[in-house]
């Protein structure tokens, strides 16, 4: 099985980490949140190990030397790289907590941003302070399950207008933006083909690049969007015949996105 991932805040006191200081048998201890989370829920004992990361590709394999204290010890490290080719999830925000469904599943696949978005027809509203605090929550617990050594990075919440001044710049700077709408004529096999030929340029140059998904809410995303968004130069498709929650859409694409760009085998 597995050793269990631990998030840490690297502005913790407790918990300095960072591969140019960090060291093979340095003891840390686990900030108080963590601790509670590893040796309270999760019962880890003196010489358990486990694996902590600073959420931005630092990943430590350690054991528990004090389970009271919170004391562990480093048995080793690495740094994991960016991927060249990034995906990203402009969700919409849906009610009934469809949208944090999405961005969970979606953290499990692989996204490595996230974008909440206030459509037209969202009929959930965006609440400073505290809907990006639940997202942030559910990225990172997400992020912990999937054993990953990077936290999504969360933008802030966007208006129609500014997804459409969004996809007019990941157009200039040769990226990808994937628009799921029933009604669409193009193809999965149209975006795929497309997606290819980014990451052949990606490999070729060392350039990094975004495909992102763009998904509506519960009502789907409006004419008027669709028409802006495709006019910006975003590709509008359609995912298959069966039409999918909001909840859904997204995770389904990126998973068919990272097996296209190679990250799954």
């Amino acid at each position: 099985m597995t050793d269990a991932m631990f998030v840490v805040d690297t502005t913790s006191d407790d918990a300095p980490l960072s591969s140019d200081e960090l060291q093979t048998g340095w003891t840390l201890r686990l900030p108080e949140e963590v601790r509670r989370h590893a040796i309270g829920s999760m019962r880890l004992k003196e010489g358990d190990e486990l694996q902590l990361s600073d959420g931005t590709g630092l990943r430590i394999q350690a054991v528990v030397d004090d389970p009271k204290s919170g004391i562990v010890r480093v048995l080793g490290f690495t740094k994991e790289e960016r991927p060249v080719v990034r995906l990203g999830l402009i969700q919409a925000l849906a009610k009934n907590g469809h949208d944090e469904q999405a961005i969970d599943m979606a953290t499990q696949i692989g996204v490595d941003e996230v974008t909440p978005w206030q459509a037209d027809r969202s009929i959930a509203r965006f609440k400073a302070g505290r809907t990006d605090r639940k997202w942030m929550q559910t990225l990172r617990a997400a992020t912990e399950q999937s054993r990953r050594a990077f936290i999504p990075e969360l933008h802030g919440m966007a208006t129609s207008k500014q997804v459409l001044a969004m996809i007019r710049r990941d157009m200039v700077h040769g990226n990808l933006v994937i628009v799921l709408h029933q009604d669409a004529n193009a193809t999965w096999s149209d975006v795929e083909r497309q997606v290819e030929e980014l990451a052949a340029k990606c490999l070729d140059d060392g350039k990094e690049r975004t495909v992102s998904v763009v998904v509506g809410p519960e009502g789907g995303i409006s004419d008027q969007e669709v028409e802006v968004f495709a006019e910006a130069g975003a590709l509008v498709c359609v995912l298959g015949r069966n039409i999918l929650r909001a909840s859904a859409a997204g995770p389904v694409a990126l998973g068919l996105l990272s097996r296209a760009i190679g990250r799954y085998c």
